[in-house]
C-alpha cells in the first residue's frame, strides 16, 4: 500500500491562494513582519515551462483528476460557464493583462455604497495598484483594433475606442533587462514580442505576472510559497488557531495530506473558489454568524463572450497582446477584442453561429432554425483551422445590478455547488448590442458572426470574471465581511480576493481585486502592535494606512502616498 505522506507546518497569517488578492496580502503581511504561509492549490510554472498552443491541455487546462495542471479552469455551473486560472500566480497566468478602473456605478452599488465614499477611498490604493502591476497603455494598431474601430464607428460611439491599459513590460522586444519596476528589486525582464500568447502562458517573460511582483517580493521577504496544495477542510482550535488541511491534488484523493496551524486566515482562492470553501465551512457549521449570506451575491460582471471568424487568413489576428483596445457602445457596456496565438485555436471548439436570443422562441429553437437556413455557414464555424488567426473574440462586460446565488447541492456522485438566479434583474444570457457588435465585426473581417455554443444550446453564457460569493457588506445581513475584510462573527477569517466583490464593475477586475486587497491590508497593524481597527460590530471607520516597518521595495521607487 502506498505511504501517504502528512506535512505540518505553523503560520501567524495562512493565505488560501496566490491570485491578485492573495499575493498582495503576502506581500504586505511579510512586510510587517508575518510570518506568511501561501497555500496554492495549482503548480509553479516559470518562463519557458507554459504550453506553446493550448492544444497542449495537459499544461493548459486544469483538470488534476485527470492528471491535468495546466493554468486555465473552467467550471460549468446551472447559469454559467466560469473561466478562471490556478497556478502559482492565479488568474494573473491566464488572464488578457488588462487594467481598468472600473464604472462609477460600483462604487455606489446599494451592496456596499452606503458604508464610506469608496470611490475617494480606493483612490490612492488604485494608484498604488497600477504602478505595482506595471500598468501602461497598450499598442493599438492591430488588425482586431481596425475591427473596433468599425464596431464603433457603426455604432455612433467612435469617439469611445481607447487602447487599453495593461500589465505587460513593453521595452524592446525580446531583450532582456533589470527589472524596470522596482529598482532592480525584481527578476530580469524581456520585452513583449505580440505574439498574443498572454492567455496561454508568456514564454516570453515579458507579461506582468504576480510572480514578478508582489508574489516576487513576497517569497523574497520571507513568504512561503506551497504549490501543488489544495485546501480541504479548515477548522477553528479550542485555543482560537485554525488548523487548515490540505492535500495534493491528483487522480489520488487524500495522498500527501498537509496540516498547517495559523492565528489568521486569508481566503484568496478567487471568487469561486474561496466561496466553495466558505460554502463547506457553513455547512459544517464552522462559520455560523456568516453562513446564510455565504454565497448569496454572486456577480458575473454581467458578461459574454462571442465574436467573428474570417473566411481566410489574408489577415492574422492574432497579433498583439491579448486584448489591446476597448469601445462603450452604451454607458454601461463595455467591449474588448480579445485574442489568441497562433495555433492556440482549442477555445474555437465552443463557438458556433451567432444566434439571437430574445422572448419569444426558445433559442436552441432559433438556433436549429440557423443550422437549417444556413449549412454552410455552420459547417465553417464547425473548423478550427487557423481559428486563432481567424478571429476576433469580443468580450462583452456590464455593470447592471444581476446576480446569481451559490449553494451545495448533494447527489449521487457527491456534493457540488450549483447556482441559480439571484436578486436583481435575471442575469443575462443574451445582450442584443453584443450580438450586433458581432455582425459588424464579420462585415468588416468578410467572415461568420459567432455565438458560444453553451450560450445558445444550454443558456449559460460565459463569464471570465466570476466576482462574490462573500461580499462586503455593512452588517452581517446583507453580506459576509465587514469593510475591513473580516468575515463577520469570525475576525480571525478574511476574505481579500474576488469573493470580497459584490458589484458588476463593466470592466475586467484584477485591478479592482488588487486595490482593495491592498486598502484592506493598509489596516493591519505591524505584528506585535495595537491593532488600530474598531472591534467587529462596530460602525465603519477610516483607518490611517499603516506604514510596514520592513517595506520590500525603496519608497523612493514607488512613491507609497498612501502612507501617512
Amino acid at each position: 500500500m502506498a505511504t501517504i505522506s502528512v506535512m505540518k507546518r505553523d503560520y501567524d497569517v495562512v493565505v488560501v491562494g496566490s491570485g491578485f488578492g492573495g499575493s498582495v496580502s503576502a506581500l504586505r503581511l511579510t512586510e510587517k513582519g508575518y510570518r506568511v504561509g501561501v497555500l496554492e492549490a495549482g503548480r509553479r510554472y516559470r518562463t519557458g515551462e507554459f504550453p506553446t498552443t493550448n492544444w497542449d491541455v495537459k499544461r493548459f487546462v486544469w483538470g488534476p483528476r485527470l492528471g491535468m495542471y495546466g493554468i486555465q479552469r473552467l467550471d460549468l455551473l446551472s447559469n454559467v460557464l466560469v473561466l478562471s486560472g490556478a497556478g502559482v500566480g492565479g488568474g494573473s497566468l491566464v488572464y488578457a493583462n488588462t487594467l481598468y478602473r472600473p464604472h462609477d456605478s460600483f462604487y455606489t452599488d446599494p451592496q456596499w455604497g452606503n458604508v464610506t465614499d469608496w470611490k475617494a477611498e480606493l483612490a490612492p490604493f488604485y494608484t498604488l495598484a497600477e504602478r505595482m502591476l506595471g500598468v501602461t497603455t497598450a499598442r493599438a494598431d492591430t488588425p482586431a483594433d481596425d475591427v473596433m474601430r468599425e464596431i464603433a464607428s457603426e455604432l455612433g460611439v467612435g469617439d469611445t475606442f481607447q487602447p487599453t491599459q495593461i500589465g505587460v513590460f513593453l521595452g524592446e522586444p525580446g531583450v532582456e533587462v533589470d527589472d524596470p519596476y522596482f529598482g532592480g528589486a525584481g527578476p530580469r525582464r524581456a520585452g513583449c514580442t505580440s505574439v498574443g500568447a498572454c492567455m496561454v502562458g508568456c514564454n516570453q517573460n515579458a507579461k506582468n505576472t504576480l510572480d514578478k511582483n508582489y508574489l516576487y517580493l513576497a517569497e523574497k521577504g520571507g513568504a512561503v510559497v506551497h504549490a501543488d496544495t489544495e485546501v480541504v477542510d479548515i477548522e477553528q482550535l479550542p485555543s482560537g488557531r485554525w488548523m487548515i488541511s490540505t492535500q495534493r491534488p491528483g487522480p489520488r484523493t487524500g495522498a500527501d495530506k498537509g496540516v498547517f496551524f495559523a492565528d489568521q486566515v486569508v481566503f484568496s482562492a478567487g471568487a469561486l473558489g474561496t466561496t466553495r470553501l466558505l460554502l463547506k465551512l457553513a455547512d459544517k457549521g464552522r462559520i455560523p454568524s456568516a453562513s446564510d449570506q455565504v454565497g448569496q451575491l454572486v456577480r458575473t460582471n454581467s458578461e459574454v463572450l462571442l465574436g467573428a471568424t474570417a473566411h481566410d487568413t489574408s489577415i492574422d489576428y492574432s497579433q498583439g497582446v491579448a486584448i489591446t483596445s476597448s469601445i462603450h457602445p452604451e454607458p454601461h457596456t463595455h467591449i474588448e477584442p480579445v485574442r489568441y496565438p497562433k495555433g492556440s485555436s482549442v477555445m474555437g471548439l465552443l463557438g458556433t453561429l451567432l444566434t439571437d436570443g430574445g422572448p419569444g422562441m426558445p433559442r436552441p429553437l432559433r438556433y436549429l432554425g440557423n443550422m437549417v437556413r444556413h449549412p454552410i455557414q455552420w459547417f465553417r464555424s464547425m473548423s478550427v483551422r487557423r481559428w486563432a488567426e481567424r478571429s476576433v473574440i469580443l468580450l462583452v462586460m456590464q455593470s447592471y445590478d444581476n446576480s446569481l446565488q451559490l449553494f451545495r447541492r448533494r447527489g449521487l456522485f457527491g456534493t457540488r455547488v450549483v447556482s441559480r438566479q439571484g436578486h436583481g434583474d435575471p442575469n443575462p444570457i443574451y445582450i442584443p448590442i453584443a450580438n450586433e457588435a458581432a455582425k459588424i465585426a464579420a462585415r468588416a473581417m468578410d467572415g461568420d458572426p459567432m455565438s458560444s455554443i453553451n450560450e445558445v444550446l444550454l443558456n449559460r453564457p460565459t463569464t471570465a470574471h466570476i466576482l462574490g460569493g462573500a461580499p462586503v457588506a455593512a452588517d452581517p445581513s446583507s453580506g459576509v465581511i465587514d469593510a475591513y475584510h473580516r468575515v463577520f462573527g469570525h475576525p480571525t477569517l478574511h476574505v481579500i480576493d474576488g469573493a470580497a466583490v459584490g458589484a458588476n464593475l463593466g470592466v475586467n477586475p484584477s485591478l479592482t481585486i488588487t486595490t482593495m486587497a491592498e486598502r484592506a491590508m493598509s489596516m493591519w497593524p505591524n505584528k506585535g502592535e495595537p491593532d488600530p481597527r474598531p472591534e467587529p460590530g462596530s460602525v465603519y471607520e477610516p483607518i490611517p494606512p499603516i506604514r510596514p516597518n520592513t517595506p520590500a521595495v525603496d519608497p523612493s521607487v514607488i512613491p507609497l502616498g498612501v502612507w501617512r
